[in-house]
């Protein structure tokens, strides 16, 4: 059982460090445009991508960005 809380511990600080890097990778983009040296994808291609593909799915979408936000929200509590 130990483990699985030490394990708990380090996912949730890498998807901690992977949202900041997100973030860092989105304000690079708009600061600097799509030729980021330090991030060769286009991020907010991608972000813009996912929210579209979210939204063509109706409900389906909705419900699936309801399960992201509550799973990124809970850390926060």
């Amino acid at each position: 059982m130990e483990y699985l809380q030490k394990a708990g511990t380090w996912l949730k600080g890498l998807s901690g460090v992977a949202i900041q890097l997100l973030a860092l990778a989105l304000v690079l983009q708009v600061l600097f445009g799509p030729a980021v040296a330090f991030f060769p994808v286009d991020v907010i291609g991608n972000v813009i991508g996912i929210t579209k593909a979210l939204g063509s799915e109706g409900l389906v979408g909705l419900v699936a960005a309801w399960i992201l936000l509550s799973l990124l929200d809970k850390d926060k509590k």
